[in-house]
């Protein structure tokens, strides 16, 4: 489900809005998983990579925040996604929460493709699977880009950050 494209340009860039440092990342990440039955070994994977990638890099910096390192918990409350921040000491930093209905369309039109391209991988000539891979990363783009927008004077953080987000986000869509 994730993307880690090197050759993505706009992955590279840093807003000047985020600040930099050890202090302004995420060190930790708690996904609630209380509605997960199970998964496909793909989603699995793609779940542990965006949480490992997230993990070695990220930019992070809720808006008046004096700075982390944080512990991100991740979860889905009454169709409202909901980032509990919390310092590496365990103590609250802050909730923030947004409504889940500017994400429907795309993680719907997202699992659909992914679904796609996972039966086109087996089957499929390279450009064929070339092609829907490109749709695939075009819609994850779209709603990290989406996700982006929505924290933004909440939370800066960086595309990379907001991808492997996304990620996760999708992750906690699916129900077993």
């Amino acid at each position: 489900m994730s993307d880690r494209s090197a050759d993505d340009e706009t992955s590279a860039h840093v807003p000047p809005s985020v600040p930099e440092g050890e202090g302004f990342r995420i060190v930790d990440l708690v996904l609630d998983e209380r509605s997960v039955v199970r998964r496909s070994p793909d989603v699995e994977h793609e779940r542990k990579v965006a949480i490992f990638d997230l993990l070695e890099e990220n930019r992070f910096a809720p808006v008046g925040s004096d700075g982390g390192p944080y512990v991100l918990h991740l979860s889905i409350e009454e169709n409202r996604l909901v980032f509990d921040i919390r310092l590496e000491s365990g103590d609250p930093h802050g909730k923030v929460l947004l409504s889940l209905t500017p994400f429907r369309k795309i993680i719907k039109d997202y699992f659909l493709i992914c679904e796609s391209y996972y039966d086109a991988i087996k089957t499929a000539a390279p450009a064929q699977i070339e092609a829907i891979d490109m749709g695939r990363r075009g819609l994850h783009n779209e709603g990290s880009q989406t996700l982006k927008d929505r924290l933004s004077g909440k939370i800066e953080m960086d595309f990379d950050t907001a991808r492997r987000l996304f990620t996760l986000i999708c992750v906690l869509h699916i129900k077993g």
